[in-house]
């Protein structure tokens, strides 16, 4: 007889986490397993009590989950500038889709990039010296490593029309157009994580539904989403006056995957979701692929300048500071403005970023106290401080005065994350001195206190915020807890979790979140600070 003698091996593990309770990012219930963790992968899950690890965590009675993915955030220069990135990583997120709305520098020469960073200086703050966006391949060197959360780049429809035509109302075609699309493809193949325009930021406004289908016909061939800000400006330049239906007719003709941005109700239309979704339903059902984010609050933000028409904004910066320059100009685009009132209502706005310090005293007053202030009118108002900051300043809307209407918008919200093409895009801006609280608390806002106010079961949520976005945005190995996948989590207490940011005091971190594992290390404890920066351009 032959005896074989066996040596039992436990298995070692850089990190395991025991004891917590699961929720993969699938939709499915909580499961209670533990995960164990090498270098950036998990490697291993299930029953874990015989395997070593170089740290254990007990996460026991505490909730474990993919990390949050923000599929829109404004914080492409912010992460530059402040790579710790507190707000984002406190609330649970760990990747960031940047340069949404079209709205960004890259891909831009050099040479175009100053104007167009001062142009973009009320959303975007500014960047570091040494940032390079002339492409995607530069870029990428600024983020991989150099933040704690992971970070995409969207290829901006802004950059690529600056690039070809400067801030001039020219048709992209011929040559022009081929050249624009060469620069998408390369782009794309350079990494980035999609194709985004904001048809109500300029230089994108100039652009034909023609020009943007034949855009994301190579959007498509690279199997990349088209992430879109819809139009209300050139209306007439647009299929069907614009709106959801040229977004439709974008996809429906060029094969793209749609993802459209910030598609809620709002104070005007609340409670009307079935109107809001009629036209992405009928959509639907002829197989256009259309997917749909929100974020968890009742108003935006924006900078001034998106409510002023096409001819305001020829020539860029420059020509923009000599009509504010003139008084007889000013007039003539006040009454310009006017005209628009009912779509945009600039007195409901309050201001968040004044880029100037002696002028500082602006920042958290109404546009109406500001003109009091001054002795203006508010349009008046408005363009004395885009001049006086040199268009470096930035507002939001002021929330519904009944609490009763804001209410209303929130549970839109929620009921419209409960669909199965609903992702959250936090829509953050950080620059300013009295900035948007979704910055600081829009993911933790939705699973803590509205999701509590609605009784909307936690699994469903955390799709939203991890695996559907993945999927969407095609963001590989993330968004699961699975074997295989990216080591990005998030540890917290789901009786605790919640927002504390608000409109009063918006830059106040959220509570609940313990700890934030970003491809596979601690990247936020809430009882110690952690520095490591190791985030990866994705």
């Amino acid at each position: 007889m032959i005896i074989r003698k066996f040596s039992f091996v436990r298995s070692m593990f850089d990190l395991i986490i025991k004891n917590g309770n699961i929720i993969d990012g699938s939709g499915s219930k909580i499961k209670k397993i533990d995960i164990g963790i090498n270098s950036d992968k998990i490697t291993s899950l299930g029953q874990l009590d015989e395997s070593d690890a170089k740290n254990i965590i007990d996460a026991d009675g505490l909730i474990v989950s993919p990390g949050f993915i923000d599929t829109h955030s404004h914080a492409d220069f912010d992460i530059l500038q402040n790579p710790q990135h507190i707000n984002g990583i406190s609330q649970g997120v760990t990747t960031e889709l940047l340069s949404p709305d079209g709205i960004g520098i890259v891909p831009l020469d050099k040479s175009k990039s100053k104007d167009h960073i001062n142009y973009l200086a009320g959303i975007l703050g500014f960047p570091t010296d040494e940032f390079d966006g002339t492409s995607f391949e530069s870029a990428k060197k600024f983020y991989h490593k150099k933040s704690k959360i992971n970070v995409g780049v969207f290829a901006g429809h802004g950059p690529l029309r600056l690039n070809l035509t400067g801030m001039e109302d020219l048709p992209l075609e011929g040559d022009i157009l081929k050249e624009a699309k060469y620069k998408l493809e390369e782009s794309l193949e350079q990494g980035a994580a999609g194709f985004s325009t904001g048809l109500d930021y300029y230089p994108q406004t100039f652009s034909t539904t023609d020009e943007l289908i034949e855009l994301c016909k190579v959007a498509a061939s690279k199997n990349s989403v088209y992430s879109v800000h819809l139009r209300s400006h050139e209306k007439q330049r647009a299929f069907a006056n614009g709106g959801i239906l040229e977004a439709i007719e974008v996809a429906r003709k060029s094969g793209v995957s749609l993802l459209v941005e910030h598609y809620r109700t709002a104070e005007n239309n609340a409670g009307q979701i079935d109107a809001l979704l009629e036209p992405v339903d009928k959509a639907k059902k002829e197989g256009i692929d259309i997917t749909m984010e929100t974020y968890s609050y009742p108003v935006g933000c924006t900078v001034p300048q998106i409510f002023f028409p096409a001819p305001f904004h020829l020539g860029g910066i420059s020509k923009i500071m000599e009509i504010l320059e003139d008084q007889n100009l000013r007039n003539y685009w006040e009454t310009e403005l006017l005209k628009n009132a009912p779509r945009h209502d600039i007195e409901g706005a309050m201001w968040t970023s004044i880029g100037n310090e002696t002028m500082e005293e602006y920042a958290g007053l109404s546009v109406l106290d500001g003109a009091k202030k001054d002795n203006l009118s508010p349009i008046q108002h408005v363009m004395d401080i885009m001049y006086r900051t040199k268009l470096n300043c930035g507002f939001r809307v002021v929330p519904p005065a009944s609490i009763s209407t804001w209410r209303k918008v929130e549970e839109d919200i929620m009921n419209l994350l409960q669909r199965p093409d609903y992702l959250v895009g936090s829509d953050s801006v950080i620059s300013g001195q009295m900035i948007h609280p979704r910055a600081y608390g829009c993911f933790t806002r939705i699973i803590g206190r509205l999701r509590r106010r609605f009784n909307i079961p936690l699994e469903l949520l955390i799709n939203r915020m991890t695996k559907l976005p993945a999927e969407t945005i095609g963001l590989k190995g993330r968004g699961e807890i699975k074997e295989g996948f990216y080591a990005d989590l998030v540890i917290f207490n789901e009786k605790e979790i919640n927002d504390l940011a608000s409109f009063e005091d918006p830059e106040i971190l959220s509570t609940g979140i313990n700890q934030v594992y970003v491809n596979g290390s601690l990247a936020f404890d809430k009882d110690n600070e952690i520095k490591d920066l190791n985030g990866y351009f994705i």
